[in-house]
């Protein structure tokens, strides 16, 4: 099993598990109640989009902003949901995804 399929496998748990919130707003909500543990970012995304995602974790320098190698499509294949940003809620989940999204990104 690549990367990827680990990726999205452990995603779609994540998601279900109910630790992955969908959406710039909601993930902003997360965030700023310090619930988010990583904030991940599809890879089309708009700049704006993608700005707005940097200046809302400015004041949370310890929070990993990633932006993935999957497009919303793939997201959405995934989660059933298209969503460009979204955050993952619990450590553990985040760690892991974290680790399996860079490890995809060297082997694209």
């Amino acid at each position: 099993m690549n990367y990827q399929e680990k990726f999205f496998n452990l995603f779609t748990i994540c998601e279900k598990s109910g630790k992955l919130v969908k959406g710039f707003d909601v993930s902003k909500e997360a965030v700023t109640g310090r619930k988010a543990s990583c904030i991940f970012v599809a890879s089309d995304v708009s700049e704006k989009t993608m700005k707005e995602v940097n200046y809302m974790c400015r004041d949370f320098p310890e929070l990993p902003v990633i932006k993935l190698p999957f497009d919303m499509d793939a997201i959405k294949e995934s989660i059933g949901r298209k969503a460009g940003v979204m955050a993952v809620c619990d450590k553990g989940f985040a760690a892991r995804l974290s680790e399996y999204a860079m490890a995809a990104c060297q082997t694209e």
